[in-house]
């Protein structure tokens, strides 16, 4: 069973553990990276979320993250491999479906890396935007309190609603 999924309120903390992460991404594989970014919902300053650290590194080719597996899984990173994601490698820090961190894997500026950064910065700037967000994975957490599948679906005609509305504002 999943782990329970509980909504908190912003903890300043979230941005010193991507930053110590970070450090650790650099040093080992400073060569092949070309921009880290903090994204999710713990990347945005007063918005509630689960306890997860959500972070994307940006390569010229996603064949270089191969080698990057035995060297993540040193410091304590799983590579998950999704069939359903042929443009992003992925890893997971703690325990299956119950992480404490996310690290995504996506070729530096395609559409996937632009659409990330268009959702974070578009809740960053419009505090409506972060209402809207807060309440409704409040509501999806009650509504599917064990089930990160249906919730995390649920979640995405408003992501992409926004990803829109921030495209339009380019």
């Amino acid at each position: 069973m999943d782990k329970e999924i509980i909504i908190e309120p912003y903890n300043l903390n979230w941005h010193e553990e991507f930053r110590k992460e970070k450090e650790k991404f650099i040093s080992l594989l400073e060569k092949d990276i070309l921009a880290i970014e903090h994204i999710g919902s713990t990347s945005v300053e007063g918005l509630s979320a689960k306890p997860l650290i959500d972070m994307m590194i940006g390569v010229e080719n996603l064949g270089l993250v191969d080698h990057w597996i035995g060297p993540l899984q040193a410091i304590g990173y799983e590579y998950v491999f999704h069939k359903h994601f042929p443009q992003r490698r992925f890893f997971r820090k703690g325990k299956w479906r119950a992480g404490t961190h996310h690290l995504h894997v996506y070729t530096y500026g395609g559409q996937e890396w632009k659409n990330n950064l268009l959702f974070r910065d578009f809740i960053r700037n419009h505090e409506w935007a972060r209402v809207e967000y807060k309440q409704l994975k409040q509501e999806l957490a009650m509504k599917y309190p064990f089930d990160r599948v249906s919730y995390t679906n649920a979640k995405a005609p408003f992501i992409q609603k926004i990803i829109l509305l921030a495209k339009e504002e380019c």
